[in-house]
């Protein structure tokens, strides 16, 4: 691809992430769409890493006095959701965990334990309602994803979380870091490390 036009479609997804609260993925394409690029593979888009470094320019430019209280407010709730799913090794991913994430975005959790039904369990058991969905693995086959409402005090909305459900021994390679060392995930210790002393409290 011609990296001008690289670069344009990886600046547009970024305002359609800051903006509207897209994923990555549907912003690249949706970008491509209005860029007059129709039917372009995955392979033939900016890449996640270089969206991402186009939202924290924007964010910079055009979110500077909000953007950090609301990241914030974001990782104290995913902080409160990982202590409660302790038993299932939560680690935080997504822009919570990358910094990026504004209050429009989603909290994911990839949770790594040995039966996936023992999560829905114990949500079942503590009467919180959800979704369930899949995605793809990579491998050909499919990963439980469970969605729900979480109230965010802080921000005085329902924030959604995404738990998606992986097998234990996944769990190291979900750690390998990005091309630029920077973790794509982090657990209860390295979240709580991210926040203010006194959320952390």
């Amino acid at each position: 691809m011609n990296p001008s036009l690289a670069a344009d479609i990886a600046a547009a997804a970024a305002r359609l992430v800051v903006e509207d609260g897209m994923e990555y993925g549907p912003a690249k394409r949706k970008a491509a769409r209005a860029l007059g690029r129709h039917g372009l593979r995955p392979t033939e888009l900016p890449s996640n890493e270089t969206v991402e470094d186009e939202v924290r320019d924007y964010l910079q430019l055009f979110c500077a006095d909000t953007q950090p209280q609301e990241l914030a407010a974001l990782r104290a709730l995913a902080l409160q959701w990982m202590e409660r799913l302790a038993e299932f090794r939560p680690h935080l991913g997504g822009a919570v965990w990358r910094g990026t994430a504004t209050r429009l975005s989603a909290i994911h959790l990839d949770l790594f334990c040995d039966d996936p039904k023992s999560l829905e369990i114990e949500l079942i058991n503590r009467g919180i309602d959800y979704d369930s969905a899949a995605r793809p693995d990579g491998r050909g086959g499919e990963v439980p994803v469970l969605s729900l409402g979480a109230r965010c005090a802080a921000l005085g909305e329902t924030v959604t979380l995404f738990l998606t459900v992986q097998d234990h021994d996944d769990l190291r390679g979900a750690l390998k870091p990005d091309a630029q060392g920077r973790s794509w995930r982090g657990d209860t210790a390295a979240l709580r490390r991210l926040l203010p002393t006194e959320t952390v409290a």
